[in-house]
């Protein structure tokens, strides 16, 4: 192993939550490392958002109530406060007199063009297009790229936490092969989702939770695990799946099935504005009885309203004008590892934050465009509290740097056994036995893992170990919930039902 290195706070992702910890903590006068394994631009989960980011507006009750109703009254109501009060300010420092981020504006080009999604009362959401992730990640990269106190590395793995009774110390990390120890006064874990264990996602490749179980290895709380969020519309037309905005279905977007009937109102009274769980079960559920669901865009003008959308679907080969076909996907983690108000974990000196993290504000179901927010908000809080802390530097975990290499495709056949049991048995729909099965298959597959990360060190490596241990984590706590609530949507005798489900309020 190479000599160390040292930085005042260590951040890990380069998302938005990230990026704001960084700038919060460079803000404070120390010195911050970031270290993400994805390379530029696209490889953070951010740069794909397209929606767009919810602020509170003039209208913070209204705001905290449909945070609260869309997680089906399950959300920790201070850890919404937090987030509500925090909105207006947090996004006008950052995003707009910071970054000069430029979103869309109305016709008269003074006020900004605010939208409305599934599940929002109002219209309340900035965005740039459908693509706003990206026009905030880019301008927030080249920012911070500028920055004397902060330096970004990229294409840099963390693989292991550097812990000691308690505390954490920093992190192994891995870049081009060769594996460093960082210690730092503070960690910050910004590390994204868990799309790679799913086999259909809208999140960046290489998402495997490697922030979730580094923390959980190291001892962690890891909670709310079974929340895992599906987006209802994700273009299906071949084998490259792309999200559709929530945005298409607040300007008028209709779902349709097989047979052409529009069946939303049938399931919620808010039809296609319902919460992203309750459409997602009815879009599989027509998918399956009917063969397929498109997203009628006629009654809006798309190629006004979406350009960025309708240049997508003609690269993949998608004629709009007949309708999207779409079906759900995986597309976020509600639940993650367990952080106080400040992104404070229960490990002295570890902090998460975004989606990595379970701060308590969705609960069991997420509120659209709240992500961006909660990763800006938090990011904000965690980086500032992170500052300040003195590097203490102790004996680092051993991780060989010449080992034998993997057999031949023996990461991606594991994914591949992986991705099978989560996508049957940790889905969209669970059974209690199912889960019990799902953890039968995983514990054996983890134990496989583990057996070849004791004498070999790789990137490759690591990230199955992460999807593992977290996979494993989604199916036990799923198995432990016995209620029927949000995105954890049980079928089966043992079920209970403690929220919205998308079962058809009419006649079949």
């Amino acid at each position: 192993m190479t000599d160390h290195n040292e930085t005042d706070v260590l951040v890990v992702g380069s998302g938005i939550a990230g990026l704001a910890a960084a700038l919060a903590a460079a803000r404070e006068g120390a010195n911050v490392t970031v270290a993400t394994k994805a390379t530029r631009p696209e490889g953070a989960s951010s740069w794909w958002a397209q929606g767009g980011i919810a602020i509170a507006r003039d209208e913070p009750e209204e705001f905290k109530q449909d945070i609260i109703d869309a997680s089906a009254g399950t959300a920790d109501p201070e850890a919404v406060d937090v987030l509500v009060e925090d909105a207006n300010d947090a996004v006008r420092d950052v995003l707009l007199e910071t970054l000069d981020v430029e979103f869309d504006t109305g016709t008269g080009a003074a006020d900004f063009d605010f939208t409305r999604e599934a599940a929002h009362s109002s219209d309340r959401i900035l965005h740039v297009d459908a693509s706003t992730g990206k026009h905030i990640h880019v301008p927030f990269l080249n920012y911070l790229d500028d920055h004397d106190d902060v330096e970004i590395r990229d294409d840099t793995a963390a693989l292991e936490l550097i812990r000691h009774e308690g505390k954490v110390h920093g992190a192994i990390l891995e870049s081009g092969g060769e594996f460093e120890p960082w210690y730092a006064g503070a960690t910050v874990l910004a590390t994204g989702g868990i799309g790679d264990l799913y086999p259909r996602t809208t999140n960046p490749a290489d998402s495997t939770g490697d922030g979730i179980a580094m923390a959980a290895l190291a001892g962690a709380d890891v909670t709310d695990m079974e929340y895992v969020q599906f987006h209802p519309t994700v273009c299906v037309a071949n084998e490259s799946p792309f999200l559709v905005s929530e945005a298409v279905r607040g300007e008028g977007g209709l779902l349709r099935n097989g047979d052409g009937e529009r069946f939303m109102p049938d399931y919620h009274e808010d039809a296609e504005l319902a919460p992203r769980d309750v459409v997602a079960r009815a879009v599989k559920r027509e998918r399956e009885e009917t063969g397929e669901v498109l997203l009628d865009v006629s009654p809006l003008d798309f190629a006004g309203h979406f350009p960025d959308l309708v240049e997508k679907c003609e690269d993949h080969g998608v004629d709009w004008t007949e309708g999207i076909p779409v079906a759900p996907a995986e597309h976020f983690l509600c639940g993650g590892v367990t952080v106080d108000d400040r992104g404070r974990s229960s490990l002295d000196r570890l902090y998460a934050v975004g989606e990595c993290s379970r701060t308590g504000v969705h609960g069991a179901n997420r509120l659209a465009s709240t992500s961006l927010l909660e990763g800006l908000v938090w990011g904000l809080r965690a980086g500032a509290d992170a500052a300040g802390n003195d590097v203490e530097v102790i004996e680092a975990p051993e991780l060989l740097e010449r080992d034998p290499e993997l057999p031949a495709n023996f990461a991606r056949e594991k994914f591949v056994r992986l991705r099978r049991v989560m996508d049957e048995y940790v889905g969209l729909e669970r059974d209690p036995e199912d889960l019990q099965r799902a953890m039968s298959v995983l514990r054996r597959l983890k134990g496989e893992v583990d057996a070849y990360v004791r004498t070999r060190t790789s990137r490759s490596l690591y990230e199955l170990r992460s999807a593992a241990v977290v996979a494993l984590l989604v199916a036990r706590q799923a198995a432990e919930n016995d209620e029927s609530v949000g995105c954890h949507h049980l079928v089966g005798d043992a079920a209970t039902d403690g929220g919205d489900a998308a079962e058809p309020t009419a006649d079949d």
